[in-house]
């Protein structure tokens, strides 16, 4: 008999990260609690369940605060779970604006979409969680700093190293005693890039028995970073100098939004940012900002350089923030060029989506997604060419035109997904994990992996597998 790792979320898909380990003295350990975002239908029914009875989770450990790793730690708690919560002080931060803020998203959504059913006869949806259980959550939070081991207890300690994938990401490893012998596992979170524009590079770490890795871009290699901000100047003059139009950005409100705000304080720097007005149009983005700026420890060398001369790098002339929803309707009858920044990244919910709306139907617009987009979310159906889409139940033709900056994404490509485990002797790996990858991209992933002498499996949706020790 040995511990049990199953896998009730990011497995074959890249959203919802759940894996839980069971321990042979009946204790369980939950790595992340992420919400499903972007599952066409599936979504709500794959949100409703977790795959585990949460009473019986003893800890939670999160390796950062987006919220498809976070975002159902409140349903978690409202459900039995009394745990502590492990996480970097960062990722607390932010985790209490996220989780406020998806409460809020909920309860607008669902209020909008009430008023539909309430025309047709049709029962009522419910938020999954409201601001009092985000409250009722946060008191389980328990930070430890970065290179410090914690004894969660007698026979689980956790190390958190920078994943550099947002303020305050985490690789998680772990020491678990079990029956006189020490099983080192590491999950990587999500892996940023090691040419980031604001973060420092993703560390090194030693000796894994288990490794869980991501795999979002595990078959591609990304543009490189430093052409973004030209090529982000290049899409604003095209739109709004040259089409007059608006330029519409699905970005999630912590780490992409402070990228783009940063390229856009650079190009003010060098006297290439046009007169136009840049809308940040998201109630939480402003708070999370100011929470990244309190974690400069996160900060790479060239950013620190820049803090020396610009005390704010991550503001600029024309800068405005949206905080009421009065104030984000009034941004559409905004009849001049502008540049609107809106959540949630893959257009499933939030502001953005209602920007995307009422101007998807105009060609001197475009919407640009700046991440990675999930096929079945709206921000992929747009990228994939869907000529009409369905949103808040309406039918809207696409007219304005669809663009792309891959290279902005904050998750590593397969040169830095590599790079991660190249502190890794192969043959000391008993298993390789791949998870948060769609399952075609983490195929031709494991058969490079497996060139390189890992055992490499991909776990399906709630599966299982004992760990030999």
């Amino acid at each position: 008999m040995s511990m049990q790792i199953s896998f009730h979320g990011a497995a074959r898909t890249v959203t919802g990260s759940k894996h839980l380990i069971s321990l042979l003295n009946g204790k369980r350990l939950l790595l992340d609690c992420g919400m499903f975002q972007g599952m066409g239908r599936q979504t709500d029914e794959l949100n409703n369940y977790f795959g585990f009875h949460p009473q019986d989770v003893n800890y939670l450990v999160l390796s950062h605060a987006h919220i498809d790793h976070s975002g159902l730690i409140p349903k978690l708690s409202k459900e039995g779970f009394r745990g502590r919560i492990f996480c970097t002080p960062a990722t607390k931060d932010l985790c209490s604006i996220l989780l406020m803020d998806s409460a809020e998203i909920q309860r607008a959504d669902t209020k909008y979409l009430n008023k539909k059913r309430i025309k047709n006869g049709l029962p009522l949806f419910e938020p999954m969680y409201s601001l009092k259980d985000v409250e009722n959550c946060l008191e389980l939070f328990y930070t430890v700093e970065y290179d410090k081991w914690c004894t969660i207890d007698k026979d689980i300690k956790v190390l958190f190293t920078d994943a550099g994938h947002i303020t305050g990401s985490a690789a998680v490893h772990l020491q678990i005693a079990e029956e006189e012998k020490t099983t080192h596992l590491t999950f990587s979170g999500d892996v940023g890039r090691y040419s980031d524009a604001i973060l420092k590079s993703p560390q090194e770490f030693s000796q894994a028995d288990y490794i869980i890795l991501e795999s979002t871009y595990g078959n591609k290699l990304h543009e490189d970073v430093n052409n973004s901000s030209e090529t982000f100047l290049e899409w604003i003059s095209e739109t709004c100098l040259q089409k007059k139009g608006k330029l519409i950005i699905p970005a999630f409100s912590v780490g992409r939004t402070q990228e783009l705000l940063y390229m856009l304080n650079q190009l003010e720097n060098k006297n290439k940012l046009p007169d136009i007005t840049y809308f940040v149009d998201s109630p939480l983005s402003q708070e999370a900002t100011e929470a990244i700026k309190n974690h400069p420890e996160n900060f790479n060398k060239e950013l620190q350089n820049v803090l020396l001369h610009d005390k704010d790098p991550f503001n600029f002339n024309g800068l405005t923030y949206i905080k009421t929803a009065i104030e984000s309707k009034q941004v559409n009858s905004f009849n001049k060029p502008c540049v609107i920044i809106s959540s949630s990244g893959m257009a499933e919910a939030g502001r953005v989506k209602h920007h995307i709306k009422n101007n998807i139907g105009d060609p001197k617009n475009t919407i640009l997604m700046v991440g990675y987009a999930s096929p079945y979310s709206l921000a992929g159906k747009l990228l994939n060419g869907a000529k009409e889409v369905d949103i808040y139940g309406d039918n809207c033709t696409v007219k304005a035109k669809v663009g792309s900056m891959a290279g902005m994404s904050a998750h590593g490509d397969y040169d830095d997904l590599v790079k991660f485990i190249s502190c890794q002797n192969p043959d000391k790996v008993k298993k390789l994990f791949l998870v948060h990858g769609e399952y075609d991209v983490q195929f031709a992933f494991a058969k490079k992996l497996m060139q390189k002498g890992f055992d490499v499996e991909i776990p399906g949706m709630n599966y299982a597998v004992n760990l030999s020790g």
